[in-house]
């Protein structure tokens, strides 16, 4: 069940700096209009923040001092707070709107983004990586940039415009006091210095932890069946609280860390505003600050001390968005390996269905010690009929993996009506292929829309005669909505060999010139067999095929089959022949038939 993760940052330095964001910083920048907004509103906001201690200055200098101030000075005093306390809500409003809105768009392009790069990957990415904890990413993480656009970083900047145009009023009213209070700077930077990497190595830990979590129930809720029939409910839910208490514990010592640098950092800020304060009030007694200015002094130091107190705080939510990032990067980053070349060569029109395999050499990425196919040479000729038979491990699926250049071969050439794979764009390649897989892929929509899979722009009429043709128009007019009746997960709520008529369905409508069929007709009861068989026969009419079936019956009425073990083919012939010949294949036949009259 284990896996390779994804690879961390390669650069070291990038692991002690937000560099990550910068990635959140481009899809934002699209959005200039709404970044404009969003900082004129933060300005707007941060500034009718910082009016406020003026206007309390005004209120106690002119109303509250020996009785020096007016009625009329003291209502005009008021009157000025209530208009700043106006500005202050509509600036927020707008501020919210703004970061909001920048939040779910980034976050939607993200998704696209991640999720349209994923399907460029060729198969050999998903074999290294789980596509569960894929997933979990593209969710997980997206939720932490939402947090991060839509709320952490418009904290931060509003903290950094309330700190910043706070200092600046607080040397206006005692360059003194202010700046003694910026003497005490330094001494809060270090701890958020050398705390913060620990936070973000932390928060990237906690993601991870999470993504296995992701992956594991995935895993455990799709074999849910095999869970319950060997009685491993107990076991499963060990390893799972396994996982859990593993995130919680990365989780835990993550919030340690951030909680002692958020003592630290509020403690040293209040403490040095206190220190201050108390050389302020000596000042008002001596008579070299007026009451109002040292009242402003105080209310603003204190909106200067929450700023500074909120960016510590902030500063591990930007580490943990770093994370988050640097993982979706990781995706973005990663080049698919199968891909078409600057100028590809063009497929003959009209499409002819030959397929040639010149001493093919071909290891698995994953199994490099292992040869899948070993000098392989076998040319297929437009509208043959062949049939691939041999032992499990014998070769015979990676031929369908590079006819559809999923991989490209380590030695030798596959071509396909006389052009190199490697030569030609591969969608073009999978154009011309129709594929009835051994494991019926059906998806969690409508029949309507798995079937319109083979092709998208097919309207009714062709859906019905393709469903007709793969003997599926019975069943599929029985559902309760028809065509529109959802099929569940996996397609649930179809049984195996109903599941076979869909693909096939689904290869009719392809109409493609070459067809690939493994095991189409593998696990079903006598009468499923015969109505896939059925159908099968009239799909690979006036059309290439290659199939490959362990259940030798299949493949008798083959032009040629192809008889395949340890990478190499070992006998080729018609059925009788084979037999006759008494090698692999005639042993492969005796005991299919031994096993069927058992």
């Amino acid at each position: 069940m284990a896996s390779r993760p994804v690879k961390p940052p390669v650069d070291p330095a990038d692991r002690k700096k937000l560099g990550e964001l910068r990635l959140i910083w481009g899809m934002a920048a699209r959005y200039p209009a709404h970044i404009a907004g969003a900082i004129l509103a933060l300005i707007v906001a941060s500034s009718a923040t910082l009016a406020i201690p003026y206007g309390f200055k005004r209120v106690i200098d002119r109303g509250f001092i020996a009785g020096g101030g007016s009625a009329a000075s003291v209502g005009s005093s008021f009157r000025y707070l209530l208009m700043i306390v106006v500005v202050l809500a509509l600036a927020t409003a707008c501020r919210f709107y703004f970061v909001s809105w920048l939040g779910e768009r980034v976050v939607a392009d993200l998704r696209r983004k991640v999720h349209g790069n994923l399907l460029t990957l060729a198969p050999r990415f998903f074999e290294e990586n789980r596509p569960s904890e894929i997933a979990s990413q593209l969710t997980s993480d997206t939720a932490i940039v939402e947090q991060v656009v839509g709320s952490t970083v418009s904290i931060a900047l509003r903290n950094v415009f309330t700190g910043i145009g706070g200092i600046i009023y607080l040397f206006a009213l005692s360059p003194k006091l202010a700046g003694s209070l910026l003497l005490a700077i330094p001494v809060i930077i270090v701890p958020i210095r050398l705390l913060g990497g620990r936070v973000r190595n932390f928060s990237r830990s906690s993601q991870d932890k999470i993504a296995d979590i992701g992956a594991m129930v995935s895993e455990t809720l799709g074999a849910m069946k095999i869970v319950q029939a060997f009685n491993q409910e107990k076991r499963e839910a060990d390893r799972f609280g396994g996982a859990v208490e593993a995130a919680f514990g990365v989780a835990r010592r993550r919030i340690t860390v951030r909680a002692c640098m958020t003592a630290i950092v509020i403690g040293l800020i209040f403490g040095s505003i206190t220190l201050v304060l108390w050389e302020g009030a000596t000042d008002v007694a001596q008579g070299r600050i007026s009451g109002g200015s040292i009242a402003a002094f105080v209310l603003t130091g204190g909106f200067v001390a929450g700023a500074f107190g909120a960016l510590a705080e902030v500063y591990g939510d930007l580490l943990r968005g770093a994370g988050a990032a640097s993982r979706l990067g990781e995706l973005l980053r990663e080049k698919p390996e199968i891909a078409a070349p600057p100028k590809p060569q063009t497929l003959p029109v009209p499409p002819r269905g030959s397929l040639a395999f010149d001493h093919v050499e071909f290891r698995y990425p994953t199994r490099p010690e292992v040869a899948a196919l070993n000098d392989f040479t076998l040319t297929i000729e437009p509208g043959e009929r062949v049939a691939v038979v041999g032992p499990s491990g014998a070769g015979k699926s990676t031929l369908f993996q590079l006819a559809q250049r999923f991989y490209d071969p380590n030695g030798g050439t596959v071509r396909m009506d006389g052009i190199a794979l490697t030569q030609a764009d591969p969608h073009a390649i999978r154009a011309r292929i129709a594929v009835v897989p051994q494991e019926t892929v059906i998806f969690g929509a409508s029949a309507r829309d798995n079937l319109r899979y083979g092709r998208w722009e097919a309207d009714d009429a062709a859906l019905w005669a393709a469903a007709e043709a793969a003997n599926a128009a019975g069943f599929l007019q029985a559902l309760p909505d028809g065509l529109d009746t959802f099929m569940g997960e996996g397609g649930a709520r179809l049984s195996g060999g109903q599941r076979q008529r869909m693909a096939i369905a689904r290869a009719i409508l392809r109409d493609a010139p070459l067809l690939l069929l493994d095991e189409a007709t593998s696990a079903l009861d006598a009468e499923s067999e015969r109505l896939v068989q059925n159908a099968l026969e009239r799909l690979m009419q006036d059309r290439t095929t290659i199939v490959i079936a362990h259940r030798l019956a299949t493949v008798r009425a083959a032009d040629r089959i192809i008889v395949m073990d340890q990478g190499r083919i070992v006998e080729q012939g018609r059925h009788d022949q084979l037999l006759a010949a008494n090698g692999l294949y005639a042993r492969l036949a005796r005991l299919q038939f031994e096993s069927q009259a058992a």
